[in-house]
């Protein structure tokens, strides 16, 4: 008797096996579920993409009524022109300024303001303020502030005894110019990334460090800070890179990709030859190595970080 109540209660307890009919039913359930996701994914995400890719195969022009699909010219045009090679290399070039020095400058502020007093509240909101700002509106004000003649920056230059500069019409000063524009627009972004990092810490590595003889703040620092952050650097350093890739607005404003072609990015090549030359097949080409490259960077910066990051 004792035996048949335990395998009755065994049987009791053991969950049922949905049949196959309820499994069926379930999975359409939860298809119907996700289908508006999926929909919207597929209709704002994928669908795009896969668009311009095709695109990128054939000679459509805006507004033209025919389109014929010519393979891989598109590319080989790209890969001969000297301006392609040149906006890629001014692209590069100002991800290799903005990225280390806003990472850079959102740490220290970050740290700065956790460790000051009563005004951290109001530290925060200021440091943020160019991440709220329109950018073209910020970019406007820039450009009065460079003008070679009454800017404030060549004033202030000139009451110090300094010679002033051409920032914007200089090849030589224009592209690391709308860098200095970046890294003062993204760090205030990198600064609240950090600032929750730094916040999440556990006090107690501080008070264990400080037992084994950490005293001083660099040596907190390197101890305990720099390995923990180390999940959020990774994320802040992968943002920073692909933001900066994504730079067009202070180049449309500012520069127009001059002087002769000396701060032309990628995304404003493919503003070119979409929207001035009406060459949309060329444009959706300089897109998908855009993204193509884009992607593939910030793969490989995930997996070097990767290997240098502590999680708690």
């Amino acid at each position: 008797m004792a035996d048949l109540a335990l395998d009755r209660g065994a049987e009791i307890a053991a969950p049922s096996r949905p049949r196959p009919v309820e499994r069926l039913e379930h999975h359409w359930t939860a298809l119907a579920l996700s289908f508006p996701a999926l929909f919207l994914m597929v209709l704002l995400l994928i669908g795009p993409v896969v668009t311009v890719l095709v695109m990128s195969f054939t000679d459509y022009q805006l507004g033209a009524s025919t389109v014929g699909f010519i393979g891989l010219q598109n590319y080989q045009d790209l890969f001969a022109d000297r301006v392609f090679w040149r906006s890629l290399g001014n692209t590069l070039t100002y991800v290799a300024i903005v990225v280390p020095a806003s990472v850079a400058l959102g740490l220290g502020i970050a740290l700065l303001i956790e460790s000051g007093g009563g005004l951290r509240s109001v530290y925060r909101a200021v440091f943020f303020i160019p991440v709220m700002a329109t950018l073209i509106a910020m970019a406007i004000s820039w450009e009065y502030m460079l003008h070679p003649q009454f800017g404030l920056i060549n004033l202030l230059l000139k009451a110090v005894g300094l010679a002033p500069h051409a920032w914007l019409t200089d090849p030589a000063l224009a592209l690391p110019t709308l860098a200095v524009i970046g890294i003062w627009q993204l760090f205030g972004f990198n600064m609240v990334l950090f600032l929750a990092g730094i916040v999440s810490i556990p006090r107690h590595l501080y008070d264990a460090a400080a037992l084994d003889g950490a005293q001083s703040a660099w040596s907190r620092f390197w101890l305990v800070t720099w390995p923990m952050l180390g999940p959020v650097t990774m994320f802040v350093v992968i943002i920073s890179a692909i933001r900066s890739f994504q730079v067009f607005d202070t180049v449309h404003v500012l520069t127009k990709g001059g002087p002769n072609k000396a701060s032309e990015v990628l995304l404003y090549t493919m503003y070119t030859e979409g929207f001035e030359f009406f060459r949309s097949g060329l444009a959706a080409a300089v897109a998908v190595i855009f993204l193509v490259f884009v992607l593939t960077l910030t793969v490989i910066k995930a997996r070097l970080i990767e290997k240098k990051v502590h999680y708690a």
